[in-house]
């Protein structure tokens, strides 16, 4: 039976939140999260009351929300006695209606969200439905090639490439916070309704007023800041191939670096190099694949490389654990109650089921126990592919399970790379998105590039997921012929990311191409070692704004909707904007977003935005433009961050006009003043500065001061 709600009376007012009572004895809670952010949960009130949860069910509150509390107030006006109120904290309000219902969000007393026709709930389905009026588009929702702005029906349940997280640079966002499924129809065209469906009891949806920017950083807020990567993960990568052993491997990657291409991190292949005993529930290192454990961690994993390491849930059938572990109901369970078989390229195996506790602590302390005082990362090879008919101990199953189950596997991970470490870092490799995605930095994808459309496509994957509020998303370097051009204008593009890989088993290693083309790739693979210190500087700034390491037009200039037909430009942090060439031409058009100035790294010409360059650049490099008032601050040119000084970070800085921004690099400690038409610098010591045309630069001790040219 369908209900809709129409009849409101308001029950309870506290500083933090309100209280509504309806005709159907639910209530409607709307909540002040944050300044700007409205929480709206509607439900039966035991369904609402979290003091009343179980210890499990606050485990998986506290798994899905990093902040429970609310940090604002309302101000509520009765607008029409028992038919409208308007709730408001700071320049953000929502108005409630009855009778017919509705909810209108306002910006600045301008109208930016309202919800229209319906908030029902159908309880033969146990579905709410809450549909918006929209005329802008609609970003995020997780990884796509198609089209920037969502239409169309994307649906979570069974879709690894969703997250439930919608914004508009209308300065509206959504976030569901639901464990269970959730459909979103967006329609055909961007003045089309959006109708979300929540497959749950209970409501629960965090709206946010504000611009995206500050959407981004009250989303990461909501759901957890990401953890920092350690430094060495953040170079090149190399894979190791299926079946190669760890000498040939290793050697491959000594011949890489001899050849001028050296790597950082080795990432081994599946299986898991930590696999389960045969006969006792515990996991210890593959010795037959790794030789002396005392060897490999002195050789390697305290070693010249960083190291990522393949690990897996999966119980192999057919031992004793397995047995042992089917009868104290420790692995997920198939229709039968049986323990479920999962059929891997490895061997069929029963997944531990990480909702018991003495599962989850099993898993999660022994890796900090064999991993400690390292900084390896971890690759989860497992798809969790959970289909209907799989349960948990507990019940959990379908949706559901599918939900939960990659993100207590994360974040035990998470726990056992970050214990006895400050600040907590942890790095775990991912394919599919999950509801965990936005507080780790492993997420990565594959994509088989033939053409300049492939490339397009993979640049369309990392815009997407990150607009999506995914801080980063790493890709491989592969390609199945010799193409030099294709290559170089990869390779360009994934300099400017948030890292890439180089498979052993390419065909396209640097080594196979002319020396000619070498001489080109090195300059690209020196070029990102002295990009570290920034990128690193972009995932330290996004633990604070949420803000990820390549953002689309759309997100960085929200209010230039002329930038937003430019889909194939980024910006690359705040300061750079990127341009890459995806085709086989040597031109692209490059807009220039308006307001702001643009600085050419490759000419040092200045150029006012809000305009359009025909923009001829070779395979030798690639078109990038510093933002006014900012600067690019290098290190040093590595071999490899395994000589990376932390005592020296950086050793050059280029100005793009007046400084007015602190710049972005990691560990932050230089500063900009402004005074007197002047700005003063502190940081710079011993750094060559290169400035842009019109300034002039003093050194004042310890101080820089950098004004205009008299």
């Amino acid at each position: 039976m369908a209900i809709q709600l129409k009849h409101l009376a308001l029950s309870e007012q506290q500083a933090g939140f309100c209280v509504f009572t309806t005709e159907h004895d639910w209530v409607l809670r709307i909540e002040a999260t944050a300044l700007g952010v409205f929480r709206l949960r509607c439900g039966l009130a035991t369904k609402l009351d979290d003091s009343a949860l179980n210890t499990k069910a606050q485990a998986r509150r506290d798994l899905l929300l990093a902040r429970q509390e609310q940090s604002s107030e309302f101000i509520v006006e009765t607008l029409k006695p028992k038919q409208a109120w308007r709730l408001s904290q700071g320049n953000t309000a929502v108005e409630i209606h009855t009778n017919p219902f509705s909810l209108q969000f306002f910006k600045d007393e301008q109208l930016v969200l309202c919800t229209k026709d319906v908030l029902g709930f159908d309880s033969s389905k146990e579905q709410w439905t809450l549909q918006f009026a929209r005329s802008e588009n609609i970003y995020g929702l997780g990884r796509t090639t198609d089209r920037y702005a969502r239409y169309g029906e994307i649906y979570s349940d069974g879709n690894s490439e969703y997250v439930p997280f919608a914004w508009s640079p209308q300065e509206w966002g959504i976030f569901v916070n639901s464990l269970l499924p959730v459909t979103h129809h967006l329609g055909d065209t961007a003045d089309s309704d959006y109708t979300i469906n929540i497959y749950d009891k209970a409501l629960d949806i965090f709206i946010y007023i504000a611009s995206p920017n500050d959407i981004f950083n009250q989303f990461s807020a909501t759901v957890g800041r990401v953890v920092q990567p350690p430094l060495r993960a953040m170079g090149v990568w190399f894979a190791q191939a299926d079946q190669q052993s760890l000498v040939d491997f290793t050697q491959q990657a000594q011949e890489m670096t001899k050849a001028g291409f050296a790597v950082d991190t080795l990432q081994l292949a599946p299986p898991s190099v930590f696999p389960f005993q045969e006969d006792k529930p515990s996991m210890d290192w593959d010795e037959k694949r790794l030789g002396d454990i005392r060897t490999f961690m002195t050789t390697y994993l305290k070693g010249h490389y960083h190291l990522c390491l393949p690990t897996s849930l999966g119980v192999p059938v057919g031992t004793a654990l397995f047995a042992d572990l089917e009868d104290r109901a420790w692995l997920l369970l198939d229709e039968t109650g049986k323990a479920a078989i999962f059929h891997t390229p490895y061997g069929d195996v029963g997944l531990l089921d990480l909702t018991y506790k003495d599962a989850y602590k099993l898993w999660s302390s022994r890796h900090q126990q064999l991993l400690d005082n390292t900084d390896a990362a971890l690759s989860l090879t497992d798809t969790l592919d959970i289909e209907d008919g799989i349960s948990a101990r507990q019940g959990e199953e379908g949706g559901f399970l599918r939900a939960l189950y990659p993100l207590w596997a994360e974040q035990a991970l998470i726990e056992a790379l970050s214990a006895n470490k400050t600040p907590s870092e942890a790095y775990i490799r991912r394919h599919t998105l999950s509801l965990n995605s936005a507080r780790v930095t492993g997420l990565y994808t594959t994509a088989d590039v033939r053409h300049f459309e492939d490339l397009r496509a993979l640049l369309r994957q990392h815009l997407t997921v990150q607009a999506s509020a995914i801080v980063s998303q790493m890709h491989t370097i592969d390609l199945p012929r010799l193409d030099k051009q294709l290559y170089l204008r990869f390779l360009a593009l994934s300099v400017f990311s948030a890292g890439f890989v180089i498979p052993a088993e390419s065909v396209c290693l640097p080594m196979m191409f002319d020396k000619a083309t070498q001489k080109i790739i090195k300059q690209f693979w020196l070029l990102r070692s002295r990009l570290i210190p920034y990128v690193l500087g972009i995932i330290e700034d996004a633990n604070r704004t949420g803000l990820p390491v390549q953002r689309m037009m759309p997100l960085a200039f929200p209010q230039d909707k002329t930038a937003w037909a430019y889909e194939d430009q980024f910006l690359f942090g705040p300061a750079l904007l990127v341009a890459p060439i995806l085709d086989k031409g040597n031109t692209v058009n490059i807009y220039l977003p308006r307001g702001e100035a643009w600085w050419d790294l490759n000419t040092g010409i200045r150029y006012e935005g809000g305009q359009i360059l025909a923009y001829q650049c070779e395979v030798d490099s690639i078109p990038v433009f510093g933002r006014e008032g900012y600067m690019l601050c290098l290190g040093p040119e590595l071999s490899s961050l395994a000589e990376f000084n932390s005592a020296r970070v950086l050793d050059e800085v280029w100005l793009f006009g007046m400084p007015i921004h602190n710049p972005v690099v990691m560990r932050n400690k230089i500063r900009v003043m402004q005074m007197q038409g002047s700005s003063y610098i502190k940081g710079f010591e011993g750094l060559r500065i290169l400035q842009s045309e019109g300034l002039e630069v003093k050194r004042r001790g310890a101080e820089v001061r950098i004004s205009r040219e008299r």
